[in-house]
């Protein structure tokens, strides 16, 4: 199993110093990947709750650092460690627009970018981006389409529902053919089927371990429908890591508790079956500084060997 870790992208923490140090030592330690989110906003009455624990909106996600700009200044730091989006809320995106931006990412890493896509949980992020919070759905199926159809041909010539590409030359092409790889999170059926039609795997955020595992069969299920190889899709598990000093009951929340039960999560993980773990503490407890943010990073790596 891969282990990925999410940079310092939130809070008061965030910037170049913190980015290139948590990006070369993870490098150094031997990760596989960089990962971001895409937070936009912090709404003081939210018309959603936040679909994890509580319902409260993390504090960190008053300060958030784009995250194409972030994963190319962690690229340009590092030489052989992937990059990853976890997730891009694709709907609130020009597809021409962000093909490019992402091509670009991929060019210049020499061909370490990963993608995941999702549609988001918040309308007011979608009211403050332009998009249509109903539509999302339609609006993803079509950019995914418009995406691949610009990476993967020359001349290009799109037709959508919401995006429109008159026959071009777009000769901006990603280094990975037909293009990088794409991870979708999704949980509802409708999602979930696209996940089986469209993507390279699955990236479920929220979900409970107990869950994925039977969650990911039934997707391969979807994806042999349409005539997918279903073994061919990955499972890639994000996991918000709270550390705490002394163990939780058991109704804990996966990957928050001692050291010792979040490593047995990590260990549940690899028994799904999972291609990767995606590690973010930004969330944890205590985490204030780059050095804290390194000293769990470090612990990770030493759970994940054993």
């Amino acid at each position: 199993m891969r282990i990925g870790f999410a940079l310092p992208q939130m809070g008061a923490v965030a910037g170049p110093d913190a980015i290139t140090r948590v990006a070369r030592r993870a490098e150094e330690l031997g990760f596989n990947s960089l990962w971001v989110l895409d937070r936009l906003l912090y709404p003081l009455n939210p018309r959603a709750p936040y679909p994890v624990g509580d319902g409260t909106l993390p504090l960190q996600y008053k300060r958030v650092l784009d995250p194409v700009e972030t994963l190319t200044f962690a690229a340009a730091r590092t030489e052989r460690i992937a990059v990853g989006t976890s997730v891009l809320n694709i709907p609130w995106y020009n597809p021409v627009l962000l093909a490019r931006r992402l091509a670009t990412v991929d060019v210049l890493s020499g061909g370490r970018l990963r993608l995941g896509f999702g549609i988001g949980w918040s309308p007011d992020e979608y009211e403050a981006a332009g998009a249509s919070w109903s539509a999302r759905g339609k609006c993803a199926d079509d950019c995914v389409n418009a995406l691949k159809a610009i990476w993967a041909t020359d001349p290009v010539e799109f037709e959508g529902t919401n995006y429109r590409v008159a026959k071009s030359f777009i000769g901006l092409k990603p280094v990975q053919k037909p293009y990088p790889p794409i991870y979708m999170a999704a949980y509802t059926p409708a999602a979930m089927k696209r996940v089986a039609r469209e993507a390279n795997g699955w990236l479920p955020v929220g979900i409970p371990l107990s869950a994925v595992g039977p969650m990911f069969e039934q997707l391969k299920g979807m994806a042999q429908q349409v005539g997918r190889n279903a073994q061919s899709l990955e499972l890639v598990v994000r996991g918000n890591f709270e550390f705490m000093a002394s163990a939780h009951s058991k109704e804990r929340a996966d990957f928050t508790g001692s050291p010792d039960q979040i490593a047995t999560d990590i260990e549940a993980t690899k028994k799904l079956g999972a291609s990767e773990l995606v590690c973010d503490v930004q969330f944890s407890p205590g985490i204030e500084t780059v050095g804290d943010i390194l000293r769990r990073m470090e612990e990770i790596r030493e759970m994940a060997k054993s």
